[in-house]
């Protein structure tokens, strides 16, 4: 009777070896519990009055003198609340920024704007100090972006499929034109304690990765400040928490304090 001789893998193991060496470095991997819980808690929370945030670039075009648009009287049938055609597009233009209580270090990684369809994505960006910006032309037309406070980011084209770099000088707000695209507005705010930002979704929901501590929300639109600060408290478990409360961006009320967790 003929035996068949085993087989071997290129580095001379046997298949039943291999499988033996690979299971053993998926044990090791299961038996480390900084692997599996690496990473910072993911804050779950809504904003509240996102309907009253008014497009500043929408709202200056309706005005007779420029001549872009005619706006017409409503339908009485639509919804009082749907008749605004000028609010802000949220997941773009409303910005949730977590700050913490001490200046935040300087990240290494730039964060991508993309310029497309006369527009930046996103609108509103809330930074810290000496981040680094890159600008990414997606159209298929060049861009001459500039900061209307002449802070370094000068009328430069940037052609289409490419991107420029600029870091704001310091803290503040900046606002970004561009030279040929006119409906194009958008705001870098460096704010130095900002750790992490968001933005919500056509409902208002947004999420925000925090490290466990305590943290206050803030709302940016068009690179001002928004509504009322919310205080949160971030738990080291569970991996996602709700906020019990609601970030108010778009009406006066009542500051409210809320803990991050599991709560209904």
């Amino acid at each position: 009777m003929e035996t068949k001789s085993p087989r071997f893998s290129r580095e001379g193991r046997t298949p039943a070896q291999s499988f033996a060496r690979r299971l053993g470095y998926t044990l090791a991997l299961l038996a480390l519990p900084s692997v599996a819980l690496a990473g910072a808690v993911t804050v779950k929370g809504k904003t509240t009055g996102a309907n009253k945030l008014v497009n500043p670039v929408w709202e200056e075009s309706k005005s007779p003198k420029l001549h872009r648009f005619t706006f017409r009287e409503p339908s009485p049938t639509v919804r009082a609340d749907f008749r605004n055609l000028l609010t802000g597009n949220l997941h773009k233009e409303l910005c949730i920024a977590a700050l913490g209580a001490e200046k935040a270090p300087t990240p290494k990684v730039p964060l991508r704007m993309k310029v497309v369809g006369g527009r930046t994505d996103p609108v509103t960006l809330v930074v810290t100090e000496g981040q680094q910006i890159q600008f990414e032309n997606l159209d298929p037309f060049p861009h001459k972006l500039r900061d209307t406070g002449n802070k370094g980011l000068a009328a430069v084209e940037t052609p289409a499929s490419k991107s420029r770099a600029w870091t704001p000088p310091g803290p503040g707000k900046y606002e970004i034109k561009d030279d040929t695209t006119p409906s194009l507005r958008s705001w870098v705010v460096v704010e130095p304690r900002v750790v992490s930002v968001g933005y919500p979704d056509r409902k208002g929901d947004f999420a925000i990765d925090l490290e466990p501590g305590n943290y206050t929300l803030r709302g940016y639109y068009n690179g001002e400040p928004v509504g009322k600060e919310l205080d949160i408290s971030v738990k080291p478990t569970p991996a996602e928490q709700q906020i019990k409360g609601q970030l108010v961006v778009g009406e006066s009320a009542p500051a409210a304090a809320a803990d991050a967790g599991t709560g209904g």
